[in-house]
């Protein structure tokens, strides 16, 4: 008997679990809009260099605006790219070259002609307003030379999402999943709000580094929360349920997105909401079982006997008492007296096992998974609908996903969709770039494939590492999730020593961690556990029942073959 008994007891997966999964599932809706917000506020509008006065100045060389243009005017003062199509980004002609406006001569003219002397934006730019009113690259000029710190802000955001990971994981072991979650919804609408009104490139990189960190502290609490109130035969579909607000939120993004254009505005529309959050949070019951291991087993009765009214289960109030609740989890209760560090994760062989692979698994799904979600401007189609088609790709996915965690596994699960992205990432390789939507197919196939991954790989975490330590485990592997995700973004520079360099690199980590994924230990339908020793003694009973019964069925062979062999002999004898 333990605490999944209780469970069961007190209603299974009652109206108390719903409305909690629920209200714990819908901040993700706008989950996905704070790790994709990068596309849209600092999305790269068409720029060139700033003309100051360019009307007058053609006015005052007799220019007949009548006659021309304003694109046709640009000739004069900004140089076109090697192929004629758009103009230079970065450069603009030192004095203007009025023989340009010449109808005819054309780009082909202009090259036999001496190159015009050109020198870098002096006075700033100006930006095309058709897909972005506003962006923090048009806000602080991060073009040309200063292009870098357009992905720098990514990276320091995800550097805030893996320190999140790591401060918050350990607090919540010791101070509880609702509060840690009270705090980080506080933390992300206070500070995600401040961002829109950042002064400066200095003080909003600050503030998305903060914000990043609370994101963590909502993921991780959230998922702990709703795996530790689900019985196990619910775990499964519950997970993979409540993962779809995280992709309807991607196509919810590119709706508001498209409807402000303005980075400001949109960072306010997507962090504001967390105050809301914030306030019905308080409705939230703390985990149980974590009471129960932290010597709270008072408070932890509470809970369940308010779980129990709210399932209509009122007759279980009178049942469950402090001493049956104790009974149910003496065991564990004994086992958890001491303090755990992230050392405990590897300090056993099991846990060590399951941790060296579990970072492998996170850091290879994140890392495919932003280098493919975080660059939608390269795939040449609108990018808030690219955001929709990539939002859309993960429905079949993720069902599909829900079809296999249900009936092949976690482990199948998870290194087969690792496997699959993997494949559509290498194939892309091969299409050539003139065939933009294959390649965009493929891309959003693999996308797919690295989202249903990521959604295995959260409840097959939480499943495996005990409750007495389970978010430090999970702050401690998804620290790789984030190391992947700022490593993404590098890995395009290898581009300019061969194209397809990035796709061998993210295809290749996918292959190795899903490889590594069968290496795991499979969780269908087995209860969660709650100490250490029960992890260990669980996964080691397992292997000796199987070594034991590989040396049975030997043995057995062995005998039969020595039955064969002594009839023979007596045979043969016989025959004599």
């Amino acid at each position: 008997m333990g605490f999944a008994d209780l469970l069961n007891e007190v209603g299974g997966f009652g109206r108390f679990q719903l409305i909690h999964v629920t209200l714990l599932s819908i901040p993700g809706l706008l989950m996905a809009s704070q790790n994709l917000l990068n596309n849209f506020t600092a999305g790269m509008p068409g720029h060139h260099c700033d003309i100051p006065n360019r009307t007058s100045i053609a006015i005052s060389h007799n220019i007949s605006l009548s006659e021309v243009d304003d694109r046709q005017l640009l000739r004069a003062f900004i140089p076109m790219d090697a192929k004629g199509i758009e103009f230079s980004k970065c450069t603009r002609y030192i004095k203007a070259q009025w023989h340009l406006l010449e109808s005819n001569v054309s780009v082909v003219g202009q090259a036999n002609l001496t190159d015009p002397e050109t020198e870098i934006c002096l006075d700033g730019w100006t930006y095309d307003k058709t897909e972005f009113l506003s962006t923090v690259v048009s806000e602080w000029d991060l073009v040309c030379t200063l292009r870098p710190l357009k992905q720098m802000s990514q990276t320091i955001y995800m550097g805030g999402v893996l320190t999140g990971a790591i401060i918050f994981g350990g607090l919540s072991d010791r101070f509880g999943r609702k509060a840690l979650l009270i705090w980080s919804y506080f933390q992300l609408a206070t500070l995600g709000t401040c961002t829109a009104f950042s002064p400066s490139y200095v003080i909003y990189c600050v503030f998305r580094f903060l914000t990043g960190m609370a994101v963590s502290g909502v993921i991780l609490n959230a998922v702990s929360l709703k795996v530790e109130w689900i019985p196990t035969k619910s775990r499964t579909l519950v997970g993979t349920l409540s993962s779809f607000f995280f992709t309807f939120g991607q196509m919810v993004l590119a709706g508001i997105a498209y409807s402000l254009r303005d980075w400001r505005k949109l960072q306010m529309a997507v962090c504001s909401p967390f105050f809301i959050f914030f306030l019905y949070s308080w409705w939230y019951s703390e985990s149980a079982r974590w009471l129960v291991l932290n010597r709270r087993s008072g408070e932890a009765l509470k809970h369940l006997h308010r779980v129990a009214r709210i399932n209509r289960k009122p007759e279980m109030v009178e049942k469950i008492t402090l001493e049956v609740l104790e009974s149910h989890m003496h065991k564990e209760v004994q086992s958890s007296k001491g303090s755990y560090t992230a050392y405990d994760l590897i300090r056993t062989i099991v846990m060590r096992r399951i941790s060296l692979c579990l970072m492998i698994v996170w850091f290879s799904t994140s890392f495919a998974y932003y280098g493919l979600a975080m660059d939608l401007q390269k795939f040449g189609v609108n990018i808030y609908l690219m955001q929709i088609i990539f939002g859309m790709v993960d429905f079949p996915a993720k069902l599909v996903a829900l079809g296999s965690l249900t009936f092949l596994g976690r482990r199948i699960t998870q290194g087969t969709c690792l496997l699959m992205s993997a494949a559509m990432i290498f194939s892309n390789i091969f299409v050539p770039t003139d065939m933009q939507y294959m390649r965009t197919t493929l891309a959003c196939l693999g996308k797919g494939f690295t989202s249903a991954s990521f959604t295995c790989v959260y409840l097959f975490t939480g499943e495996l590492y005990p409750t007495v330590i389970r978010q430090t485990g999970m702050g401690f592997v998804s620290t790789m999730a984030r190391v992947g995700s700022m490593a993404a973004p590098a890995v395009l520079i290898l581009d300019e020593v061969m194209p397809s360099l990035p796709s061998v690199v993210y295809g290749g980590a996918a292959v190795v961690a899903g490889i590594i994924a069968f290496f795991l230990p499979e969780t269908l339908d087995i209860p969660l556990p709650d100490t250490i020793e029960d992890v260990e003694e669980k996964w080691t009973k397992k292997k000796c029942h199987k070594e034991k019964q590989a040396a049975e069925e030997t043995e057995a062979f062995q005998e039969t073959n020595a039955t064969i062999e002594g009839d023979g002999r007596t045979i043969g004898l016989n025959a004599l």
